[in-house]
């Protein structure tokens, strides 16, 4: 295993991912908003959090499944959860797995948790930590590390 992840990485010590589409029956997936606003990027770093730190927890491409790609959208509808974070009130994340049929067991907006839409890239790392524990807690996720930026 030490030998693939050196090839995959180039040698560099990443924290490899579980294949998603060969194990998605055995995790949570998490399908979030990257919109171009501070709410989205919350969104994604919440996913990203969450993926980082959890056990059988995963992020997947969102707009992979807003594009129909039928692995994708199989990810989605074999997985073991799915969590949908979206970034505001248009909730585009949940919208797309409606339209795919993939089957949303939560879902959050990140508008709506005490974060206001604003037009950045910016955003503030406490509302990351706060939403991805609240997330977690929530779903009874599996964490194996406290929180992370």
């Amino acid at each position: 295993m030490e030998e693939e992840k050196k090839e995959v990485t180039g040698g560099k010590n990443w924290n490899l991912l579980p294949s998603c589409s060969k194990e998605a029956g055995n995790l949570d997936i998490i399908f979030a908003c990257d919109g171009a606003a501070s709410v989205g990027q919350v969104g994604n770093q919440v996913a990203i959090n969450l993926t980082n730190r959890g056990i059988s927890v995963r992020m997947c491409c969102t707009a992979a499944v807003g594009a129909g790609s039928v692995a994708h959208v199989n990810i989605g509808k074999n997985a073991k959860h799915v969590i949908v974070v979206n970034g505001c009130a248009n909730k585009c994340a949940s919208k797309i797995m409606e339209q795919r049929g993939v089957k949303v067991d939560h879902e959050y907006t990140i508008s709506e948790m005490e974060v206001k839409k604003v037009p950045t890239l910016d955003f503030d790392k406490e509302d990351v930590k706060r939403i991805a524990e609240k997330i977690a807690e929530e779903t009874g996720l599996n964490l194996n590390k406290k929180s992370v930026s």
